[in-house]
């Protein structure tokens, strides 16, 4: 009977991905509540909601995704087989965590920039109304 590695892989996959998916999120969510505040016009409350659905959100989807890709489809006979395997499957997840938190930022980003044209508009139509 051959030993495999594939429950030690699971054993170091889930919490390496688990916890990049924390740090990640931590400090998303963390430095975004400065944007969700300038968002909904410094209403704390509302700003705070949405930060934390975002963030759950965030947690759902990626964890999912890592989940989704956890599958071994082969034995791993070797260690050196099986750290290939792990850097391969943790080194894509990398790479699909940091195109979510661009996406992300990009959405930070246009709903601070639609909030400023909204005030911005609302200024100007004040100002015509107070004209002569």
């Amino acid at each position: 009977m051959q030993t495999t590695f594939n429950f030690l892989a699971y054993l170091i996959y889930l919490p390496v991905v688990i916890v990049l998916t924390w740090y990640v999120a931590h400090i998303l969510f963390r430095n975004s509540k400065v944007f969700m505040l300038d968002i909904f016009g410094g209403k704390t409350d509302i700003a705070a909601a949405t930060n934390r659905l975002f963030e759950t959100g965030f947690y759902l989807l990626n964890l999912g995704c890592a989940f989704y890709i956890m599958k071994i489809g082969t034995d791993i006979s070797q260690t050196r087989t099986m750290l290939e395997l792990l850097s391969t499957k943790i080194g894509g997840y990398c790479i699909y965590l940091g195109i979510m938190l661009f996406l992300n930022l990009y959405l930070f980003f246009r709903g601070r920039r639609v909030a400023r044209q909204k005030m911005r508009l609302a200024e100007a139509a004040a100002q015509l109304k107070a004209q002569p």
